[in-house]
């Protein structure tokens, strides 16, 4: 098996996810806000509000169609680069993609065209009507696609047939509430809401700082704070469930983002700091926080966390046993429909194991015919690199802590202080844009970076999923798809600063402020301020 077009295959398509999902966490987040804004409208029939919902609606419809055009080339690669994947478990994973094209793309890529050109064609109820099922149609998008990733993390629901060779769904049901898509869903879209409300926080906060379009930021930052401080609360609860999940199905993903080489006593300690040394299986200059791992990764005081090295040595027999389903595999396939009772007796005892025989592949042809330092080699490939997978992990974490102070800080002085925000304040804010980015980005690298070497943990080994393709092939794909990809979003941030920079129509926002002046004289008498400072 050549191991560089498995690399290349990696790279290509960590390369067009990445690019891919930077797009996605604001569409989600922005689809929410835009339709809470126009939701706003309608009850107040404030016309600040329309032009709100306009304003941001139209960065969401910029985001929206680099999204669709970098998350389209994925769908192709599964069967281009990755084709023996798609045939071996296609049964399942093909399944949500198929629902999210039918259900969920058709939806919000029918809708967003009503959205941007009926203002003036549906009444107001209908028109927010089309707003609310624009973002309901991204969510559900992520939703399917996030069940199809949750399957690879955590295989249920499906079996392995001998005769075809293929995986099999047994329980759609199982496929679909599998306890880890669903936590994945809801950390995903959480942080697509976090995005969003620091990006419309952080324009917002531009605007003020400008001493332009002052009305809009106000109430911008008011809904994005508010928003915001649920979603980043809501991504801290659901990364601890993430952590839970992991320690039930994927130890040593557990293990290597906390960089923890043997297993400790319950509850383990979680590594706050420290330099992985992978050669030497050590965490330099680690400094810990007592018991918090444990409890995180078992909900409990007395179960312990296995290290790698008692996982690999794990994998190892677990190797060893799969040699046992892969032997009888084989009679299957040579006996066909005559296969003795006790052979199928065997693999079925041992098919859990068949996938770990898989990964001698990497080495042999015929598995059987590997050697004990082959066998050894396969177990300690079942360790990811460890130090991306710790930084990642602690990037994230660190960053999701700030967007909650963050967003609270916001929250209390747009809900306690007249939404009156200091200056140095408002730059914090504009300098935070790209972090969610960077957070949502080193999750995704924590999430797919530590499953391997597994496409589908435990089941496919990432070195059997590939197609074949040359090098040559490969490198001339990389080579145009970075291209395009960086002239897209080059052009995808020119258009969103250009936007940015031109602002809302002036004369909607000047007569709203001219109503509210006029409105607070009335109520509070002559010697009324006319408008609230927008910074101290």
């Amino acid at each position: 098996m050549d191991i560089s077009i498995v690399e290349l295959s990696r790279l290509q398509f960590a390369m067009t996810a990445l690019y891919h999902f930077l797009f996605v966490p604001l569409t989600l987040g922005l689809s929410l806000i835009v339709a809470i804004m126009e939701t706003v409208y309608v009850m107040t029939n404030r016309p600040i509000w329309r032009q709100m919902t306009k304003f941001w609606g139209t960065l969401f419809g910029i985001n929206f169609v680099l999204g669709v055009a970098t998350g389209l080339t994925m769908e192709f690669e599964f069967g281009m680069n990755w084709s023996y994947y798609s045939q071996y478990v296609g049964d399942i994973f093909g399944a949500p993609l198929a629902i999210e094209g039918l259900m969920a793309f058709f939806l919000e890529a029918t809708f967003v065209g009503l959205f941007f050109f009926g203002w003036d064609k549906l009444p107001k109820v209908q028109h927010m009507i089309v707003a609310w099922l624009v973002a309901i149609g991204s969510n559900f998008s992520a939703l399917w696609i996030l069940i199809a990733n949750g399957w690879m993390q955590h295989p249920v629901g499906a079996t392995f047939n001998p005769m075809t060779m293929r995986m099999e769904m047994t329980s759609f049901y199982d496929v679909m509430f599998n306890e880890v898509a669903q936590a994945k869903f809801v950390h995903t879209v959480s942080a697509g809401y976090v995005t969003a409300s620091v990006f419309v926080l952080g324009v917002s906060a531009w605007y003020l700082l400008k001493g332009r379009h002052v009305e809009l930021a106000r109430r911008s930052i008011a809904i994005a704070s508010a928003f915001g401080l649920a979603a980043a609360l809501s991504v801290v609860l659901l990364g601890d469930e993430s952590g839970y999940n992991a320690g039930l199905s994927q130890k040593m993903k557990l293990a290597s983002i906390e960089a923890m080489w043997q297993t400790e006593p319950a509850p383990a300690a979680f590594t706050a700091f420290g330099i992985p040394d992978q050669a030497n299986h050590k965490t330099r200059y680690a400094v810990h926080i007592p018991w918090l791992m444990g409890i995180i990764g078992t909900r409990s005081f007395d179960t312990p966390i296995p290290g790698i090295n008692d996982l690999v040595k794990e994998a190892e027999g677990r190797i060893r046993d799969g040699l046992i389903a892969y032997d009888a595999l084989m009679t299957y396939r040579a006996d066909k429909g005559n296969v003795p009772a006790d052979v199928k007796a065997t693999f079925e005892q041992h098919s859990e194991n068949l996938g770990y025989a898989f990964l001698l592949k990497k080495y042999v042809e015929d598995p059987r015919t590997a050697t004990d330092a082959q066998i050894s080699a396969a177990a300690n490939d079942t360790v990811p690199t460890v130090w991306p997978l710790f930084w990642g992990f602690r990037i994230m974490a660190g960053l999701g802590f700030g967007f909650i102070g963050t967003m609270i800080y916001f929250f209390y002085r747009a809900s306690f202080r007249r939404m009156k925000f200091p200056r140095g304040a408002l730059i914090l804010a504009v300098v935070m844009i790209p972090t969610p980015w960077i957070a949502a980005e080193m999750g995704w690298i924590v999430a797919e970076f530590g499953r391997q070497p597994w496409t589908v943990d435990g089941v496919l080994p990432t070195a059997m999923s590939v197609s074949h393709l040359s090098a040559t092939d490969l490198l001339l794909t990389i080579a145009g798809f970075a291209t395009l990809y960086t002239v897209l979003f080059i052009v995808e941030m020119g258009l969103m600063l250009k936007y940015i920079r031109k602002g809302p129509f002036q004369d909607v926002e000047e007569t709203q402020t001219w109503n509210d002046a006029h409105e607070t004289r009335l109520r509070g008498g002559a010697h009324a301020a006319p408008f609230a400072a927008p910074a101290e």
